[in-house]
Parts: structure tokens; sequence; C-alpha cells
């Protein structure tokens, strides 16, 4: 009979107090509690830990001997476990050729609908190509210019791996004696031996000919029997290989091979790289060559190109991959918005970072040639650069073009003048940048780059024969450029079905946005015939993505750009498609990034995947998906130390009635209050004109002296406001940075603010030697402590003895780390505890100095609040320790990797490093969704910090989901209406009473009830 339960027994992970608990099988299971409490150590530390090893033991000896033996976690029992498939907040993918569409594997069906029921057209005239006879292409080849020497050759192998012995020794049996194989001309008498793991184009050499200066019936017939044969022998197409394009792919391939230009590798379609070799180079037609077939060509420009396949849709193969980007759909080049961040300075004040104040340069001769193209052009070099005429920016930027200007040298008695082209800013940088064997100035130019869209396939990855092949109207790129509801609008139109979709609540507004006359016409019968299981799968797997509150994101977004929310349920919504049963999956914080309206769809999911028979375990904060629960565990009472302990286990309702936490902010017996009153603002900032992105031409009031959060449902334009404009912009000016500012005209208001702090969920570090100590400048003060006890005095040992970055003090077998890493080749790198000093980091002399009993390793190991009552009687480090406190980060260890902190204890990390400065006030803070992993009565922590910033004299901008933070803010300014491009507007801006009057708004909509049901309580008591 099979059990009903995941029994856990003597659970004793981190700080698990030996806990007993059973989870009841194919439900969802929410845990929940305090941040520290020990949730995830149980959900993922203990539960998949162990799920993932017993997997590991299942598997034959030869395979675990490349994965390693993995530690089993401190538990005494196990019963009833399941497979385990964990889908935590990280980044899909740091691979920039990653998109959407690719990481759902939506493309690879769109890839294969488009080579089965695509119409191919001419990428010069837009015709549609059809059929090409031998004779189309006697004639095409006639019009070469005489004395052109050319081979024809039979493509008979294209971009395929393996030997190919018989494709040989049949061209020998045929009477063929040379081919082109890989770019090269082989003779086909000696041995030809190939890699069988490189892909190889061969083309068998059918006759090698001059074009004459008069036309003659011999050649001409010589030429006609060539075409033939060549279409015989390649099943329809052929190649006409110019001499001229040979030599020059052939320079171009020994060229690339000793210092490729582009990425110096190419993934194929199963993502394997392939060196920058001359079969790499020579597996897509050379650009001498003209490719001809009977299938394809178009008869008004004689452009013709190979049967359709999957491949020529993927740019990640050699075959469909834009030539001039390699696939990434964008180059690095230099970027004029970092060159001149700020466009209110001169030339002279420094409007050009990378010239620098000028007038501080002046007898320098970079100086006196710009003094000189200023005198040729008539303008100053004291004038704002916003000033400045279009065509003088023009040319500084990118030159002169072919007009000459006059330059005078003066150096002692030595004087001439010369003429020469301007080269201009952007010429210059990439020459350098290119130029240069030194990787520091490399990455000093870099500064002022950035990657654009590609110049040939203007961001679209493609090759320009791929781009031209459309189904119902539209390319692979513009489906692509498509969002999720878009898309699934196109999908249901090609088949003819309804294009809206319909949740519990009805039809989604979402959807019904792009119901317009763009939408394609149902397919023929014949294509329906061909495409229909691919249209299917297309629909399915897009609705999933609708399910999960993702219909605002476009199908090409880049998945590094996702936030860690969104790529889990990306992640979800595969798993939805899957379809497997009998599996226990694990979840953090799945509703993180998600408005509360699209709060439901996502419990769907949730509950649509414990019913297909899965258990469901969800670490998670918010109040409805507990609520929506089968099974609610609240781990407490407190953080750390003081966690670790289940403290009330059963229904959401029983729960509630508990006397946990967690039960009190249920059932409302606590709650964050609404503020009696709200801020009046000392001030304001006004950004005009803001169009980045989806944003309609905005101009927002941010008044300073406030809290302020920016709301709106997914996808509605929130980062694209304060992310990508108002942050860098205000950076660029306050700060004197070099970001790239979004779209806008101007910015108000700036004499009221010193500077902008972004307080990002970025980590703090990417190795096990940064950890929060080093981070907030606590560990300095720390060795210091050490540096001054009697026993390193005795020794001699000063700060830098204490150190794990530098030699003495730390242990040299692993550097400091602690840890050591283990390479797994083709599995993620593996980070193991050093044998030598047991994850201690000092070697032995180092460990033998005290202060009050511990070592510099004990303290190190030292969680927040325990390191606040040791070093109590130290005002320098309780100030930053009770920052750290203060944030509510009392659990984490001084020592803590950074690689371990989620990106909301990153977060408040660096919110805690802001507060330990000496508050100076005029400072806009800017913190994008800082409730991220936060308890109730951590989210009422957090506020009282930012409040405590705002009451200095300082301005803090949230982008906020969580409905506490919004009711306590002073002013809001919500966007919507809808998210993508249905978003993009200023639905209201105020304070929260003003903005629950607004009908339009969805944010609206759930704080109204909130603000009446607590103003009706208040107005009671």
């Amino acid at each position: 009979m099979a059990q009903d339960t995941i029994v856990i027994k003597g659970a004793r992970e981190h700080n698990l107090k030996n806990i007993d608990v059973e989870l009841p099988r194919d439900k969802l299971v929410v845990l929940t509690g305090v941040s520290g409490s020990g949730k995830s150590s149980l959900a993922f530390d203990t539960l998949y830990a162990e799920g993932q090893r017993r997997y590991v033991e299942s598997l034959s000896s030869y395979a675990r001997q490349f994965l390693g033996q993995l530690e089993k976690p401190k538990v005494d029992f196990i019963g009833g476990l399941s497979p385990a498939i964990a889908i935590e907040q990280k980044s899909a993918s740091k691979n920039p050729r990653s998109t959407v569409v690719t990481v759902n594997e939506i493309y690879d069906y769109l890839r294969v609908l488009f080579a089965r029921i695509g119409v191919p057209h001419c990428h010069q005239c837009r015709k549609p190509i059809g059929s090409q006879t031998a004779q189309q292409m006697v004639d095409r080849v006639l019009d070469l210019p005489a004395g052109t020497r050319f081979m024809v050759l039979a493509p008979v192998v294209a971009a395929r791996k393996g030997e190919y012995k018989d494709v040989f020794d049949d061209a020998r049996a045929a009477g063929f004696s040379r081919a082109r194989v890989d770019g090269e001309i082989r003779d086909l008498q000696d041995e030809i031996a190939l890699n069988k793991k490189v892909k190889h184009t061969i083309e068998i050499v059918v006759d090698r000919l001059v074009m004459p200066a008069e036309m003659d019936d011999d050649f001409r017939s010589r030429l006609t029997d060539s075409i033939e044969t060549a279409l015989r022998t390649s099943t329809g197409t052929l190649v006409i290989a110019t001499g001229e394009g040979e030599k020059a792919e052939a320079k171009k391939a020994k060229a690339k091979v000793k210092k490729p230009a582009r990425p110096a590798s190419l993934p194929t379609d199963d993502d394997t790289a392939l060196d920058e070799t001359p079969e790499r180079i020579a597996m897509v037609a050379l650009s001498g060559d003209i490719i001809m077939s009977e299938d394809y060509a178009c008869a008004d420009c004689g452009i013709s190109f190979l049967e359709l396949s999957p491949q020529m849709f993927s740019f990640n193969s050699p075959q469909g991959a834009c030539p001039d980007c390699a696939g990434l759909g964008t180059r690095l080049e230099v970027d004029p918005a970092l060159l001149v961040p700020n466009t209110n300075l001169s030339l002279n004040d420094g409007a050009v970072t990378y010239w620098g104040e000028l007038r501080k340069k002046s007898s320098s001769w970079g100086y006196r040639a710009l003094a000189q193209i200023a005198k040729h052009y008539g303008f100053s070099l004291d004038t704002p650069w916003r000033e400045l005429p279009e065509r003088i920016r023009t040319i500084l930027v990118k030159g002169s073009g072919a007009e000459k200007v006059k330059f005078i040298w003066n150096e002692g008695q030595s004087r001439g003048e010369y003429y020469r082209k301007w080269e201009g800013l952007t010429s210059e940088i990439m020459r350098r940048f290119q130029q240069t064997p030194v990787e520091n100035m490399r990455e000093h130019y870099a500064q002022w780059m950035s990657d654009q869209p590609c110049h040939a396939c203007h961001g679209a990855k493609l090759r320009p024969e791929s781009l031209a092949v459309s189904v119902g109207g539209a390319s692979i790129n513009s489906v692509c450029a498509k969002t999720v509801a878009g898309g699934y609008a196109w999908a249901c139109a090609l088949t003819g079905a309804e294009a809206h979709w319909v949740d519990r609540n009805g039809l989604d507004r979402g959807v019904i946005t792009v119901l317009d006359t763009e939408l394609p016409a149902q397919l023929g019968e014949r294509d329906l015939a061909i495409a229909g299981e691919v249209l299917k799968e297309i629909r399915e797997r897009l609705g999933f993505l609708l399910n999960v509150g993702l219909h605002y994101l476009t199908l090409d977004r880049s998945a590094p750009s996702l936030s860690g929310g969104e790529a889990q349920r990306i992640r979800l919504a595969s798993q939805i498609g899957a379809g497997l049963m009998g599996v226990m999956y694990i979840l953090d914080e799945p509703s993180i990034g998600l408005h509360q309206r699209d709060n439901h769809k996502l419990i769907d999911t949730l509950t649509k995947l414990r019913d297909l028979g899965n258990t469901v375990i969800v670490v998670e904060h918010d109040e409805d998906t507990m609520m929506a629960a089968d099974w609610l565990i609240d781990f407490g009472p407190g953080a750390g130390v003081n966690g670790g302990q289940v403290v009330a286990a059963g229904t959401p309702e029983y729960v509630q009635h508990n006397g946990s936490l967690t039960g009190a902010y249920l059932s409302g017996r606590m709650k964050i209050e609404v503020p009696t009153t709200r801020r009046q603002p000392q001030g304001e900032i006004v950004l005009r004109g803001a169009s980045q992105n989806n944003l309609h031409d905005l101009d927002v009031r941010f008044p300073l002296g406030t809290l302020i959060a920016v709301t709106g449902v997914s996808g509605s334009g929130k980062s694209s406001l304060i992310s990508e404009t108002l942050y860098p912009a205000l950076a660029n000016l306050l700060n004197k940075a070099q970001l790239r500012a979004g779209k806008h005209t101007s910015i108000e208001g700036l004499e009221q603010l010193d500077k902008v702090i972004d307080i990002d969920q970025q980590p703090i570090g990417r190795t096990p030697r940064s950890n929060p100590a080093t981070y907030v400048k606590l560990f300095d003060l720390i060795r210091e402590v050490f540096a001054n006890s009697p026993e390193a005095k005795l020794r001699g040992y000063e700060p830098g003895r204490f150190s794990f970055n530098i030699k003495g003090g730390r242990c040299e077998a692993c550097q400091g780390n602690g840890e050591q890493k283990i390479e797994m080749h083709f599995l993620a790198d593996v980070w193991v505890r050093c044998d030598e000093c047991k994850g201690k980091r000092y070697n032995r002399e180092t460990l033998q100095v005290r202060f009050k009993g511990k070592t510099i390793s004990d303290v190190l190991d030292m969680d927040v609040q325990a390191a606040l009552e040791f070093f109590a009687n130290h005002p320098r480090l309780k100030r930053i320790l009770q920052t750290l406190h203060d944030v509510g980060l009392d659990y984490i260890k001084l020592g803590q990797s950074s690689t371990t902190l989620s990106g909301g204890e990153a977060q408040r990390v660096k919110l805690a490093k802001e507060l330990a400065r000496v508050a100076t006030g005029r400072t806009i803070y800017i913190l994008d969704e800082p409730t991220t992993g936060l308890h109730f009565v951590d989210v009422q922590n957090l506020l009282r910090v930012l409040q405590r910033l705002v009451a200095a004299g300082n301005t803090v901008l949230v982008i906020e989901h969580n409905l506490d933070v919004i009711k306590t803010a002073d002013w809001i300014i919500d966007l919507g209406p809808e998210g993508g491009t249905g978003g993009g507007q200023i639905i209201a801006q105020g304070t929260p009473e003003d903005l629950a009057l607004h009908d339009r708004s969805h944010t609206a909509t759930f704080l109204r009830p909130i603000l009446e049901k607590e103003l009706v309580l208040a107005a009671g008591s």
C-alpha cells in the first residue's frame, strides 16, 4: 500500500532543532515563517538534497564516479520520498542566446513549423520564391563577367557530422576527381580523413570553367551538361563558386583562425561549441558562391537557397545564424549615450567623458586639435552639449567623413600645418579597443561600449534567407517579437480557434488587446494537416506561460534579463507541460514579482500540478498562497538559533487560530498599521518624456522627503521607468556615473538632491571569499580587534595577518576560501570543505590567537545576533552590527559565503551598509521589491528602517507589489493598465487614499478593501 505522507525524523540541517514532521503526499504544502527560521533548510537542504542523493546512489558505479559522493543531510530518517525537482529563484540562463521561447522549448516547435509550411521569399525583392529550371540556372551563370573563373559544385553533405568515406568512394566511382571539403579543394585520389565529431560540408567538383570573352555553342553546351550533372548528383541543388570569392574567403578563414573578430565559438543545435577552424568557417556558403536550386529561386534576382529545414531558423546553427553577429543579434560597439552621460555640460567642462575636462588640458595636443575642429566648424568648446547643433555633435562622434580639416601645430621652433579627416570618437575608441594587446586597456575602452543591435540582422539573429520565410504573413522573428499573449492569439488564429483565453474569473484583458487586424487568416487544409500538432504544442506551452502570469513578456526576451521570479515561473510552466506524476516539486517563493491580480493564476497552476498526482512543497510568505494550501507548516519562533522548530502545522484554518506569529497575522490579530497621516512633500523632481520600452512619453512627479511606492501589474513599465530611466539618469548627473539611461527628455529639480543610491538584489560577491562582514566593512574592524589582543602583539601580528585574502595567516591549501573547488568537467563545479583547515580558512598559528576565548574563525561563524552581544563593548562594531539587526538579518553568519545569500538577503545587506554611513539627507534611495523573502514580521521591521531613512531627510522609492508596503507609502505612482504593449501609462499618482478611488487601477482593486477595513476598525476603536 502506498504511503500517504512524507515522514521526516530528526532533521538537524543548519538551525533545525532535531525536528520530526510529516507532510501529506499529493497535496499543496506551504512552508512559512520568519526569515531564517528553517524553511529552506527543510525544503531544499534536507528533502531535495536527500532526493538528489538517493537518485545518484541509484545510478551505476560507472556513472557515480563522475558525479562524486553527495553528502547525506543531517537527518535520521525520511520515508515516503518521491523523485524531487527543485524550482528555485535563479536566473533562467546566463547565455545571451537564451530567450523565453528557447527556455520553454517553444522555439523548437516554431522552427519545425516554419520549415514545414513556411513560404520562402526573396530577401531582396520580397517576392515569393518558386522553382528554377536548369536553363534558368545556365542563363544566370552566363551573366558572369568575361574571364571569371568558376567551378560547378554539387553539394552532397551540408554541415553534418561524420567521416563520409562512402561519399568519397561514390564520387570516385562516378568519375569525379576533386571535391571541396570544408572550403578546401581536395584531390579524391588522396585519402581524405575527416573528424567524425565535427560538422563538415562536402561539394563534388563537377567542372572548372573560365567565362569566355565571346560566347559559343560549345561552352554553352558544356555548361548545361555540367549543371544538369550537378543537379542529378546533389538532388536538385548546385553551387557556382567563383575564383574571386574563393580567394577572398580563404584569406578571411586564415585571418579568423589567427585572431577571430567575432566570438571564438558558435554553439550548434545541441549547444556544443565548435572551434573557429577552416572547417567551421566553411560550414555555410562562401561569399563568392552562388547557390541555385530547382526548388527555391527568385526569377527576378536569381537568388536561390537550400530546402527549408529547422536548422535554417536556429541562431545557434551556422546554417541559420546571422554571419555578422554569429547569431547573437548584438555587437559590442561604442555607445554615444555612454560618451556623453550629462548633456548639460560643455566640452570644456567634461561633457565627453572619454576626453574629460578639456579646460584642465589646455596645453595638450588633443585640446589644441579640438580647438581647431571648433574653429573650422564655428562652435565653442564652452557651449553645453545639448545646445550644439546636431550636425556638430554627429561630426564629433562619427567623424568628418570625406571632409578634411586644417590642423596647425606650433611646438617651440617647429611650426606647420596639414589637412586630414577627423576620425570621430566612435571610430577612435573602437580602433584602440581592437588594436591594444593589453587587457586592462581593453577594459578601459570597453566602459564606453555596449551591446548594440547588429547592423546586418537588426537584432533578429538570423540570416536574411531565414528571415524571408513567412507563416501567416509573419517571419519567425516577428512572431518572437510578440508578447506571450500576442503569440498565443497568433497561434490560435492560424488554427481558426477562438483567440481568447478564459480563466476562472472570465476573459483576460491582456489577451483581448492583441485581437486586431494583424492576426493571420486560418491556414489552408493542407497546411493544417501538416502543422496541426505543432501548433497545438505551441498553443499549450504559451497557455502555460499565461497561467503563471507572464502574458506581458515578449517571446524574444533575453533569459539573463528575467527576474528570479519570472525565471522560476517559466520553469514551472515547463513542468506543467511535462505532465509528470508522482514527483515532489519544491518551489522557492514563486509569487515574487507577481501583482495581486495575477496571483490566482499562479495558485491555479500550483493546484493543477498537485492534481496531476504530485506533491507540491512551496516556501512562501504570500497570504493568498498560504490560504490556498492543503497543509500549512509554520517555522519559528524566531530566526537563526532562535528558530528551527515547527510552531504550527495543519490546515490554514487551524494555523490561523494557533498562537504562532503567522497565525496572528493571517487572522488579523496582528497587522501592519496604516499611518494616521501622510508626509507632505519637501519639494519634487520631475522626469519628463520617459519613453523607454513600453512607456508612453510620461511626465512623472517624484515628491521628495517621502516614501514613494511604484506599483502596477507585471510588465506595466515599473522597471523601465525606475531602474532603466530614472536611476541611471540621476546617477549620471549626481554621482558622475556613466550609465545608459532610458529615453527621456529632461529631469527637473536636481538641485534638491546630493546623490542617488540603488539598492538592488544583485549578489554582493560571486566567490566563497566574499561575505556580509567584508561587504559592510565590519571585518576590517574585527581584524583590528584581534591584532590588538595581547597574544597578537606578542607575536607581532598586524591586522593583515587575520585576512584570508593575502598570504601569511590564511590556509594556503584553500587560499583562505575554507573550501576547494572540484572541477566536474561536464557538470557544474563543486566546492568541498578544505581538508587542511577543516573550513576554518586560517593556518594553525593564526588560530592560536584568541579574543575573549574565540578565534577569528569562531567570530566569522557567529550569526549577527551573537556577534552583537559578543562585541557589545565596541561601539564602532556594534553600530554596524545593529544595522544588520535592524534590517532583519540576525540569523545570517558574518562569514557566510555571499553565494548562499538570496537576492532579498543581499539587498538587505546593502541596505545595512547604507544605514551604517553617516546620515547626510538629500539622498534618494531606490529599492526593487525589498520585501522579497520577508515574512509579515520582517516586512514590519523593514518598513521601520525605510521610514527612518525618510525621517532623516531622504527620499525612499520602492518598486513593490506588497500591499502592506503600498498602504503605508506617502505617495503612489501606479502604472498600467495592463502589461507589455497594454501598459506604460500612469493610471494614478497620489496618496493611497487617492489611488483607491481609481476604477482603472488593478492595484486600487486590492488596496481599497484593505483601507476601508482598517479605517472602519480605526473608527470603531
